[in-house]
């Protein structure tokens, strides 16, 4: 059976990193939607997203995420961060983009990650760590609505995140850690 995963939540909190270091270990294909969309859109998110706004920037992202997931075979897919906001696409991670993990990092960690990033369009306000604040506020009952597990990121780093991951689909997969081989 394929390995397949899915990584979500905040801006910031690894999902990118984790998902190119977990593929690699895995041997499988990594997805970063962000990247993906970028070089459908022809420009940068934030460029995007100040041009046509947020709404025709998550149509483009629903239609990448259900193309993605009606893909077979092994990868690692990294999800924007916005990307739970649509029911839809909570759906579509819950059911055909299993296991999702949720990297889950508070706001005050994600703000000292990023306060000098300049790229992220929903950060560029007068006071982007009250930003953060709302958005997790908002986001994380969505990531954990379609989480199958959630990863804490405070205080890990990247090879014990991809280890954790990692145990957990080799404990889920067929013949893993106490589980039998099907027939």
């Amino acid at each position: 059976m394929a390995t397949r995963c899915t990584l979500v939540g905040m801006p910031g909190s690894g999902k990118s990193t984790v998902g190119r270091h977990l593929a690699r270990r895995l041997g499988c294909d990594f997805v970063d939607m962000d990247q993906q969309l970028e070089q459908r859109l022809g420009c940068s998110i934030r460029s995007y997203f100040e041009a046509q706004g947020e709404a025709a920037f998550r149509a483009h992202e629903a239609a990448l995420l259900a193309e993605l997931a009606a893909q077979p075979g092994a990868i690692v897919l990294s999800t924007g961060g916005g990307v739970v906001l649509r029911a839809d696409n909570r759906a579509l991670l819950r059911t055909h983009c299993a296991p999702v993990f949720y990297l889950r990092a508070n706001a005050d960690e994600i703000f000292h990650r990023l306060r000098h990033d300049r790229k992220r369009p929903l950060l560029q306000v007068d006071n982007p760590q009250e930003r953060l604040r709302l958005l997790f506020r908002e986001r994380d009952p969505l990531y954990r609505e379609v989480a199958h597990y959630v990863m804490e990121t405070r205080r890990a780093s990247v090879q014990a995140l991809v280890s954790r991951v990692q145990m957990q689909l080799d404990m889920a997969a067929p013949g893993g850690p106490g589980k039998p081989i099907a027939d």
